[in-house]
């Protein structure tokens, strides 16, 4: 009983309390409902009412009958009855109010709508407008403004503006080229643009338009400016390129396969360390060389127990790719002419394990005299102008003239026949030449395989790569064998790689043609001399002359008459000629 009576004073006192409050909210909320002035006196009353009764409720409340039977607050649900009331009165005098304000507000944003989507019709008109007036009223330059802009500094922006609208104008001439203006005016204006933006010679830029389209030479010009990826071949004469992966990256290189066509390939993307200096470069695990060297030793595709001759084999990418191929068997002929580049050449075969190796030091156009026709397989990566590989030395852009082109072309002419040469015909698994470039110029690569073909006993064969370019079988006013369509081109802006030609010759005799010259520039047209009574003569008596049909010879302007020998003396010569090849094939024998 004490204790719950304690518990019904503590009830008595703190009911005041909670008296107190519910007056103050209902007083806060009564002067809330006075400030509404659009309510009705009937509403007041209401709400008068509403207080009497929350007050006797609140009576009740403070005599301590706060818990129902059942368990229910009646104040609570009297408040939320209340305030049900109230939102319902609330509602319906403010529905009017609130619909009128939604229809307003719908007509402004529908307003505001129209007017948006209107500005954004009239910026496009006048958008398409804009680019179709700048599209179709470029013009070239005058003489005036190319004289204003010549003793200036060159405006980058405006020259790459101009190439970039040349080539679009090039693109479609006949739709957007300008009236009164022929086509070989903007083609010389983008020469000088791109001379200008780029820093070729006037030379080397008017090869290249003349060989590429306006599109693709843009894109070839931008490779140019890039580096090639850094590429590592794989020494299988020592590890695999699993295992070599592996171990650098170890190091902390950032390495992949080169691609599917090479099975020895890494291409570096980032080092943390001297790629060029690794205990595993100096062991000899790897080589650093360029994808495109790759190629024509793919192409040769040597095998076991095999006579080889590198005709330039410094720095030596090559040759040790050939021995690696070998595996070591066989002999390989590493020739090189310059005496300073054999250091290289030697140190790079002895740090990559080369075994079956022989070092020359010969003029490449003298290798018949010293080997004779004994060879299985040649590689000839001849001396060029380098032309392919601008990425690495920029100073080709600038350097290269006609003159050295065709003293390049001349010396490759040579080298191919010397190759040629000592390559076996007879050979059981080979009898095969590759010839491989790292120029673009159609007078190294094609015109020098061309020459060949009409100088020697053999034919092209397709050179084993799924990829490359098939070109050129013309090219301006000249005309090549239509098998040249076997030979491959790679760009740097098509497969990624320093620029380069790749061609496989195949011999089909060892036996050399009538027609030949000392000079491979130049060509001798013999005829019945030659069939008849070149028996005897020297070939040097007919260089650099052409016959006609009544002897008479022309060399250069003077004109004089040949005495013809008579047919026993014809007979006679080559009966000499018969008696001294038979003496000769004794000695042979003998030695």
């Amino acid at each position: 009983m004490a204790a719950t009576k304690k518990k019904g004073g503590a009830k008595s006192q703190n009911a005041p309390p909670k008296k107190k409050q519910k007056n103050e909210f209902f007083t806060a909320k009564g002067a809330k409902e006075d400030d509404l002035s659009d309510h009705s006196d009937s509403s007041d009353e209401e709400e008068v009412l509403e207080h009497e009764e929350f007050d006797g409720d609140e009576q009740d409340f403070g005599s301590g009958s706060d818990i129902s039977s059942d368990g229910d607050d009646p104040l609570a649900n009297d408040f939320l009855q209340g305030s049900d009331d109230e939102g319902s009165e609330k509602g319906s005098g403010s529905d009017l109010d609130s619909d009128s304000d939604e229809s307003d507000i719908e007509e402004k944003s529908n307003i505001i709508d129209l007017e948006k989507a209107r500005e954004k019709e009239e910026a496009e008109e006048e958008m398409q407008l804009n680019i179709k007036d700048e599209s179709d009223e470029f013009r070239l330059p005058t003489k005036e403004e190319l004289e204003e802009e010549a003793h200036q500094p060159p405006n980058l922006s405006n020259l790459q503006r101009r190439i970039r609208e040349i080539n679009r104008v090039l693109s479609n001439f006949k739709a957007l080229r300008q009236e009164g203006t022929a086509r070989k005016e903007y083609i010389e204006q983008l020469k000088k643009d791109l001379s200008s933006y780029y820093g070729y010679n006037d030379f080397l830029i008017g090869a290249l338009v003349e060989m590429f389209p306006v599109v693709e030479l843009l894109e070839l010009i931008e490779a140019f400016e890039k580096p090639r990826p850094i590429c590592l071949r794989t020494n299988t004469l020592k590890t695999r390129r699993r295992d070599l992966a592996d171990i650098l990256i170890n190091r902390g290189v950032n390495l992949d396969p080169l691609s599917k066509w090479s099975k020895v390939g890494l291409v570096v993307y980032d080092s943390q360390v001297p790629i060029g200096a690794t205990p595993e470069y100096m062991a000899g695990f790897y080589m650093l060389q360029s994808a495109s060297s790759f190629l024509p030793v793919m192409a040769l595709a040597p095998q076991e127990k095999e006579r080889v001759i590198d005709m330039a084999a410094a720095p030596g990418g090559k040759t040790t790719y050939i021995a690696a191929l070998m595996k070591n068997n066989g002999i390989i002929f590493a020739n090189e002419m310059k005496t300073p580049r054999l250091k290289s050449l030697t140190a790079n075969l002895h740090r990559m394990g080369v075994t079956n190796t022989v070092v020359c030091n010969y003029d490449g156009r003298e290798l018949p005299k010293v080997f004779g026709n004994l060879a299985d397989r040649v590689l000839l990566d001849a001396p060029c102008s380098g032309t392919g590989v601008i990425s690495k030395d920029e100073s080709v852009k600038n350097s290269k003239s006609l003159e050295e082109i065709q003293e390049c072309a001349h010396l490759q002419k040579q080298l191919i026949l010397a190759a040629i040469d000592t390559v076996d015909a007879n050979s059981k698994s080979g009898g095969y030449l590759v010839y491989s470039t790292c120029s673009i110029m159609v007078a190294e690569n094609e015109a020098v395989i061309d020459y060949a073909l009409k100088k020697r006993n053999v034919k092209l064969v397709s050179c084993g790569l799924d990829f490359g370019r098939p070109r050129f079988i013309r090219f301006r006013e000249q005309r090549f064998h239509p098998s040249l369509e076997k030979t491959r081109r790679f760009y740097p802006h098509v497969h990624n790689m320093d620029g380069f030609f790749v061609a496989k010759l195949k011999k089909m005799s060892n036996l050399k043609p009538s027609a030949e010259t000392s000079e491979p520039s130049e060509t001798v047209e013999q005829g019945l001399m030659t069939n008849e009574i070149g028996i005897g003569m020297n070939t040097e008596e007919l260089t650099g002359s052409t016959t006609k049909e009544n002897g008479v010879i022309e060399n250069g302007k003077n004109r004089k008459k040949r005495k013809f020998p008579s047919r026993e003396e014809i007979s006679k010569a080559r009966e000499e000629k018969r008696k001294a090849s038979r003496e000769q094939k004794p000695a042979r024998k003998r030695t």
